[in-house]
């Protein structure tokens, strides 16, 4: 990670979180590439695991995600934070998420897959549901 590009970034937006969508260097790249696109705008995390953390984010927050390298390649801005189950999760929602076709049936295939890797998957399970705007491009 070029670290000066990253102190400027966090100096224009103190306080920002930093991190990467997903849980592989591929999948990072592929989010990424949703948001940059203007598919993407919303993520979701376990609840159990956002409070595990300690992750603590407030509509008005900034964060620059990081490629599948480690690179500073956006910054978003938190703007709507609710918590829903996973199997209250509509289609709308699962539209704003971006990835694939854009589908319900598509979004919960996906995600199922991932909180399974994780160790946390159910049906009736909480999720911290995010919605961002994209702020800025990083060459």
């Amino acid at each position: 990670m070029n670290m000066d590009q990253l102190t400027s970034l966090k100096e224009r937006y103190p306080g920002a979180h930093v991190w990467a969508f997903g849980d592989s260097p591929e999948l990072a790249d592929e989010l990424l590439n949703y948001v940059i696109h203007g598919d993407k705008r919303a993520t979701c995390s376990a609840a159990s695991a956002f409070n595990e953390e300690g992750f603590k984010v407030f509509p008005g927050d900034y964060h620059i995600i990081l490629n599948g390298a480690g690179e500073p390649a956006c910054v978003i801005r938190t703007h709507t934070l609710r918590l829903v189950r996973y199997c209250d999760v509509t289609p709308e929602l699962a539209a704003l998420e971006g990835e694939g076709d854009k589908s319900l049936a598509y979004w919960r295939d996906g995600h199922e897959t991932f909180f399974t890797r994780a160790g946390c998957f159910s049906p009736d399970m909480e999720l911290i549901f995010e919605e961002f705007a994209l702020i800025e491009t990083l060459s």
